[in-house]
């Protein structure tokens, strides 16, 4: 039987939770690339954890609160592609496909996100549905 902390990161990378996203979610490290910061976020939304997505999101564009649809469940994270957002750069986009499951149905979101730096951390700013 595995041990919690081996349970693989919902991110996709191959690297247990613990190792990979978890230590953004329990502010053990922050994300170096806007591409990491997309990753966690995933896993955040896999995960319901409210309290990273919202402390990951520019406060110019954040909502007052997470609520998560108990019927909708994450299941996978694609990366198209990333612009930018090094750990030299103060922006970047991320085009990803987060594929879901809801109820029977199974499908996908499509969304180029930005990212910017705020306080010398990387944000979430906002994304273009496709």
């Amino acid at each position: 039987m595995a041990k919690r902390r081996d349970v693989p990161c919902p991110c996709g990378l191959p690297a247990s939770y613990r190792e990979c996203c978890g230590r953004f979610h329990r502010g053990e490290a922050k994300a170096a690339t806007a591409e990491q910061l997309m990753r966690s976020r995933f896993s955040a939304f896999a995960r319901h954890d409210a309290a990273y997505l919202i402390e990951s999101w520019h406060p110019a564009t954040r909502p007052p609160r997470i609520d998560f649809d108990p019927a909708l469940r994450w299941e996978r994270l694609e990366i198209v592609r990333s612009v930018d957002g090094t750990p030299f750069n103060d922006e970047g986009t991320v085009e990803f496909r987060a594929h879901y499951v809801q109820g029977r149905e199974t499908g996908e979101m499509h969304e180029v996100s930005r990212f910017a730096r705020h306080e010398g951390a990387w944000v979430y700013v906002d994304g273009r549905v496709r």
